[in-house]
């Protein structure tokens, strides 16, 4: 498991690199906590057995990740769903030897509303049992997140990692729009 979260940490620090890059204009103290000792991450191994009637079952209900990202490794049964705007939930297929990595909350105030965090869920299988692994990968908790202004006004407001999670976990589904400095995010 050590070695898993050391490779998936490197892994995460060369996407962030290559996500900064993208958006440019990331100032080096935004930067500075990449390749830090005290992140926030985590490695979470989940068991989803068959279920009979998976109709009536939930593997995991819909959430986003607060994680800046998040590296999803899965075993070859179906069960992860994303959701897309204008056509529902979409499964996401396993393919043998892929990671599936997708943004977070942390992200989506970064960068301002640029990169979405991903509205996700697990549905259980009616004839086999699903496996994944998910590393999570965040700034430092005392690191401030301040959104990403290019040609637009920010759409949230600053604070900490620590703030962050601390709302999340009060208001799971409702945290961006209470950090929302606009009416409508």
């Amino acid at each position: 498991m050590n070695n898993y979260q050391k490779q998936m940490k490197a892994l995460a620090e060369k996407l962030t690199h290559m996500i900064f890059n993208l958006l440019g204009n990331i100032s080096e103290e935004q930067k500075r906590w990449i390749g830090s000792t005290n992140l926030c991450e985590a490695v979470q191994l989940n068991f989803y057995p068959c279920c009979p009637e998976p109709n009536r079952a939930m593997g995991l209900a819909p959430h986003t990740d607060t994680s800046l990202l998040t590296i999803l490794h899965q075993s070859q049964t179906n069960g992860l769903q994303i959701f897309q705007e204008g056509a529902g939930w979409v499964p996401v297929h396993p393919h043998p030897g892929t990671l599936f990595v997708h943004t977070g909350d942390i992200l989506h105030i970064l960068s301002n509303s640029w990169f979405r965090c991903a509205l996700h869920r697990v549905m259980v299988n009616s004839m086999r049992q699903r496996y994944s692994a998910a590393y999570f990968y965040a700034p430092p908790m005392d690191h401030v997140v301040s959104p990403l202004v290019l040609d637009s006004l920010p759409r949230f407001r600053s604070l900490t990692v620590k703030e962050y999670i601390g709302i999340k976990a009060k208001n799971l589904g409702g945290a961006l729009s209470l950090i929302s400095m606009l009416n409508n995010n």
